[in-house]
This record gives C-alpha cells, sequence and structure tokens, in this order.
C-alpha cells in the first residue's frame, strides 16, 4: 500500500443553517491545509437544531463531508427515518436496541485499497438507557477487524467520565475516538500509551454568540421559568470546531491529533 499515513478531519457538531454557512465557508481551506484524506461530521443538529433530512444530507456531502455522524437527535424528523433506513454514509449510534433502523457502524474505501471503519455510539450516563456502549463497541470493532485495523468512534456523550473511561477501555484498538453532544470544545486532546487519539469533546460548529447554538434569550427563558421554548438558532459569531487525526495506514495506531477551532477564541 502507497499511502502510509491518512489524515481524517472531524467536524463537530454543526447546528442549523449557521454551521452549514460556516463550513461550507472554511473546508476547502482546511482540507488543504491538513492534507485531509476523509472528512467526518456530527450532523444530528442540522435542521434546526434537531434532527436533519435528506436534503442537508445531499448539501453536506456536495461540500465535500464524506460520512455523517449523529446521536439522539437523529429521531427527531420521522419523516427522515425512510432514508435513514437505507443510507450508507449517515449512522446514527449502534447502542440503540435492535429493531431501529439505520446503521451504526460503516467501512469505507477511500483511496487504494484502504479503508476506514467509524462507529457510533451514544452513552448512558444522564441519557437514555439504551445498551451498553463498552459491550457495543467491542462487538463493532471485532467485525471491523476484519477489513480494516483504521477504526474511528464518535461517542455522543453527556459525561465526560464516560468518555474517557470508554477511550481508555478502547486504546490500541482503535485510531481515535471523539466525545460529541457537549457542545463545548475541550483542550483535553492527546495520544493515549497505546495509540489512540482522543478528545472529550470536540465542540460544536455554529454560532458562539449562544448558548450551545440557541439564542441566548430563549435558552435563558428556559432556566429561569423552567419550562419548554421553541428551540430557536442563533446567528451571531460563527466557528467551526472539530480535531484532525493523523494515522498510521500499516499500525492503524495514531500519530496525532490536532484540535481545530476556527476562527480562535
Amino acid at each position: 500500500m502507497s499511502q502510509k499515513k491518512i489524515n481524517v478531519l472531524f467536524i463537530a457538531d454543526i447546528v442549523g443553517k449557521p454551521g452549514l454557512d460556516i463550513t461550507t465557508q472554511i473546508l476547502p481551506a482546511l482540507k488543504k491545509k491538513y492534507d485531509v484524506h476523509f472528512t467526518i461530521a456530527n450532523g444530528e443538529n442540522g435542521a434546526d437544531g434537531k434532527g436533519i433530512t435528506e436534503e442537508l444530507v445531499n448539501q453536506y456531502h456536495s461540500i465535500g463531508i464524506d460520512l455523517i455522524t449523529s446521536g439522539n437527535h437523529i429521531w427527531e424528523r420521522h419523516q427522515f427515518l425512510k432514508y435513514l433506513h437505507k443510507s450508507q454514509t449517515v449512522l446514527r449510534p449502534l447502542n440503540y436496541p435492535e429493531g431501529n433502523v439505520g446503521r451504526g457502524y460503516a467501512i469505507i474505501q477511500i483511496a487504494d485499497g484502504l479503508k476506514i471503519g467509524v462507529i457510533n455510539l451514544q452513552g448512558r450516563t444522564f441519557m437514555y438507557p439504551i445498551n451498553c456502549p463498552f459491550r457495543t463497541a467491542s462487538w463493532a470493532i471485532s467485525r471491523i477487524k476484519e477489513e480494516t485495523n483504521i477504526i474511528l468512534i464518535d461517542f455522543h456523550a453527556e459525561a465526560t467520565a464516560e468518555k474517557i473511561a470508554l477511550g481508555w477501555y478502547l486504546d490500541g484498538q482503535i485510531s481515535g475516538l471523539m466525545g460529541t453532544h457537549t457542545h463545548v470544545q475541550t483542550a483535553d486532546e492527546r495520544i493515549l500509551p497505546e495509540g489512540t487519539a482522543f478528545i472529550t469533546d470536540a465542540g460544536m460548529t455554529g454560532a458562539f454568540d449562544s448558548v450551545i447554538g440557541m439564542k441566548k434569550e430563549v435558552a435563558i427563558e428556559r432556566f429561569m421559568r423552567q419550562t419548554p421554548r421553541r428551540y430557536q438558532i442563533a446567528e451571531e459569531n460563527l466557528h467551526l470546531c472539530g480535531v484532525v487525526i493523523s494515522v498510521d495506514t500499516a499500525t492503524g495506531k495514531a500519530t496525532d491529533i490536532q484540535r481545530v477551532q476556527f476562527p480562535k477564541l
């Protein structure tokens, strides 16, 4: 195999049209800067903050996103489930119970016979009590390893401890684990001792003058009144967050992880 190293760009949760706008604007430059071979984005907040649509999937692919991961909001748009059932490039968390539509992992050939495996998982702490992400990860990894040792995981979870625990549990078994869901980028990116790249949360792509993507005023009302408010997407001070992970194609071990935030705060 001629390719000795690949660089994978992971774009953190794209929130609404503002998130798509800044991604469209700067993705070509990011790909060039980091010599990106494969691009993943979490798209579960793409449709006005909750869920995603077939039209958005097509837009994401048209701007250069190869694979779309998600989380608990993937189920918000019932009309999307028929598309999710047949899609090869949109993942939902693998550890939801049997009977749900969609797929939770994918193996994709990118170049020169080189394949990459991507797994989508969801945490259970402070979230739905679904199947165990630890055991589910082991099950999926054993199958993906039959075709490739390059494996990345989007772990959509609330608790930092749960994400860190899964990173240690899988150290040396996967190339990288990117935490998502909290929309706040952490500064703990590192290569674990056995060669797995890790970050607790890759952050959010969208409006930073907000409360995790929502208009500040709406979020403040929700907290003060303790009653529901319609989710309204913020539009000011756009940023793209994520990570670039470099992987040795011979071993599947990560050699580098770089946190991305553009523009920097």
